[in-house]
């Protein structure tokens, strides 16, 4: 069957669009295909510095004819609905529409409409400069005099179409002021000459001979391995990042790995530092030596094949490199010699927000906070105020005005090398953490106790001025520090009540629900366990595990259901009888042993299931509760509920009442699915 080739040949594509953009490309091609009735069997799109590609496989040469009956009103009806009908259906006549009949509804009009096939080629060429046209990039140019909008000035359009034993055909189609060919490109510099191609297979083959790799993921996975193999021959080993990687790769068609050094002088900075430094104004790997520590290296992506083996391109990098990290010991230096509370005034001339006042009145708010939180968590008091009191001081630092990135972790370094206390100084670090899923939870109280300040803090300030996230809009990041105070009380086993507003505290709910989820919690537990004034985090997420495990067993299983008898038939009773049975059983109208036995289990039960559920012991009073599935499956085989003796009847419905309360101790298992 026929293929697709498109490419969109263009100047540099910046490496943070690239991925996307190709995603994006291939998901508006072949939706348009679909929707024009041309099926594929396959689809790949690719991506370099340069080129937008897709290949799209297993195309029809045309697409297929239709048939649609379309239903229109009675006959004799109304004028204006027959009109209605023949605009819908595209018939200039109503006798071009036939009648049916209904054997409960009469007689009735039906439009025929048949469609024919279209050629794929002709398809195509309405679809593709449409899909160009609409595109959606973050941020797009026009040039020259025309309105077209692209990420970069388009240079080519390379759009054929055919089977694997035919010549492919040009799609046509203009766009950008380009027409559609079969020529591009190959790389700017290693071999720039055109290069007519035919489809896929000779297209991606006579691009590696023209030095462009095409798929990013082998990019990818060349610079890696070369990496590695060059850091390796020098007894060292590459700080692997995965987000520079993806960088580097979507700014290189034709990778080629070389090492560079600075002078060991430059390790007396922070490694980070250096990392930081290194990362983002070259785009190069830093190494460790064999003892783990930073070594004074780096390594370097090309774009090219230096005749000279890269002395040049080396000697460049080395060049930045030494000039960047002078800056970074200059500011380091000139940081050192400032006591971090002097930066303290610079921050009231730093707006937090514009309803929410300077960084400075944040901070006044925080160290408030946390001061009430520290006692809660175990923290000494006076420390976590000198601690929340430092947190944003860095702010206002050379090192973190160069690399924001660095915020809390330069801190860290300056309150050490002041002679703060530990505590204070890893506070002043770990107070932004966890900064994602799989970022590090502070653990030591000062840090726990700063870190739910802050993000506390942050949360409830919002709130307090109505901006909140709104679908996928969350510019202040408040569902991530909700996430970090979940992560935060959950990760250190914390009993910490979260005192909020019910709004607030909604939204904590929803994240823990969409966290407990993610790690393979079922939706109708939460709902059992969480209600509107669930505070308790951990009891939460203790409530939850404990319930998971008994209803994995036979016994809960069998409980929940006879739970769910005894609720309906309660349900049923209390709707016709107008009013709620209050679970008060009295002993002496119990008549079989099967109800006494159950009452008795349930007063024992009730008993040990309060006390378990107030020692937060919720795995225990799970398990106090599965003793009763013998009594419950008992009762329900020999008792019958509603006796003809009104009192025996109103005792038994109260004896059900009291299973229930006594089940809802711990959840409702009114919400529990299955």
């Amino acid at each position: 069957m026929p293929e697709l080739l498109l490419e969109l040949f263009s100047e540099e594509i910046p490496a943070r669009f690239q991925r996307r953009a190709a995603e994006d490309l291939k998901k508006a091609v072949t939706n348009a295909l679909v929707d024009v009735g041309l099926v594929y069997e396959g689809a790949k799109a690719f991506v370099t510095p340069r080129r937008l590609a897709l290949s799209v496989s297993g195309l029809p040469a045309r697409s297929p004819d239709t048939r649609e009956e379309k239903k229109g009103p009675k006959v004799g009806a109304p004028q204006p609905a027959i009109d209605g009908f023949l605009r819908s259906a595209g018939l200039s006549s109503i006798d071009q529409a036939k009648v049916e009949s209904d054997p409960k509804k009469g007689e009735f009009y039906v439009a025929v409409i048949e469609k024919p096939g279209a050629d794929a080629v002709d398809l195509l060429s309405g679809i593709l400069p449409k899909v160009m046209t609409d595109f959606g990039w973050a941020k797009s140019m026009r040039w020259g005099s025309g309105s077209f909008n692209w990420v970069r000035p388009l240079r080519a359009i390379t759009a054929t179409f055919g089977t694997e034993n035919d010549e492919p055909i040009v799609v046509p189609f203009a766009a950008a002021g380009l027409e559609s060919g079969q020529t591009t490109f190959g790389h700017r510099f290693l071999a720039p000459d055109a290069i007519r191609v035919k489809r896929f297979e000779d297209y991606q083959i006579a691009l590696e001979r023209a030095k462009v790799v095409l798929d990013i993921d082998r990019r990818k996975d060349i610079i890696r391995a070369d990496a590695d193999n060059l850091a390796f021959a020098q007894g060292l080993s590459v700080i692997h990042d995965e987000g520079l990687l993806e960088e580097v790769a979507g700014l290189v068609e034709w990778p080629n790995v070389m090492m560079g050094s600075f002078d060991p002088e430059f390790l007396k900075l922070p490694e980070e530092v250096i990392i930081a430094t290194i990362r983002a104004n070259q785009k190069c790997f830093c190494l460790r030596d064999a003892a783990g520590k930073l070594a004074p290296n780096f390594i370097i992506t090309a774009n090219t094949i230096p005749a000279d083996g890269g002395a040049v391109v080396i000697a460049g990098n080395e060049r930045v490199i030494r000039a960047r990290l002078s800056d970074a010991a200059f500011f380091f230096q000139g940081d050192l010699a400032i006591p971090l509370e002097h930066g303290l005034p610079k921050l009231e001339d730093m707006v937090f927000h514009a309803k929410l006042g300077s960084q400075f009145a944040m901070v006044e708010r925080l160290v408030h906070l946390a001061a009430q939180i520290a006692p809660k968590v175990g923290a000494d008091v006076d420390l976590t105020k000198r601690a929340a009191m430092l947190a944003k001081a860095d702010l206002v630092t050379g090192m973190v005005g160069e690399f924001p990135e660095l915020q809390g972790l330069m801190g860290r370094y300056y309150a050490a090398a002041q002679k703060e206390p530990d505590a204070i100084a890893s506070a002043i670090e770990m107070h932004y953490k966890p900064l994602g899923p799989t970022d590090r939870v502070p653990t030591e109280p000062v840090s726990i106790a700063v870190a739910l300040a802050d993000k506390l803090n942050v949360l409830s300030g919002f709130w307090s001025i109505d901006e909140k996230p709104t679908g996928s809009r969350d510019p202040f990041a408040l569902r991530r520090a909700a996430l970090g105070v979940i992560r935060i009380i959950t990760e250190n086993g914390l009993k910490f009540p979260l005192e909020v507003e019910p709004d607030l505290l909604s939204f904590v709910h929803d994240r823990l629900k969409v966290s407990l989820r993610d790690a393979g919690a079922r939706h109708d537990l939460l709902d059992a366990v969480i209600s509107a004034d669930s505070d308790d985090i951990l009891q939460i997420t203790q409530r939850v595990e404990a319930l998971s495990t008994l209803l994995a067993n036979d016994d809960g299983a069998n409980l929940l259901a006879g739970y769910r008898r005894a609720a309906n038939i309660l349900a049923a009773e209390e709707r016709k009888d107008g009013k709620a049975f209050a679970g008060a059983v009295d002993q002496a109208a119990l008549k079989l042993p099967e109800e006494s036995a159950l009452a008795s289990a349930v007063e024992a039960v009730n008993g040990a299931v309060s006390a378990l559920v107030a020692e937060d012991d919720y795995k225990s009073a799970m398990a106090e509760l599965a003793t009763l599935r013998g009594p419950v499956d008992a009762f329900f085989t020999a008792v019958l509920v509603n006796d003809e003796d009104a009192a025996v009847r109103a005792n038994r419905l109260n004896l059900l009442a009291r299973l229930r309360d006594t089940m809802h101790l711990v959840a409702d298992f009114s919400k529990v699915a299955g």
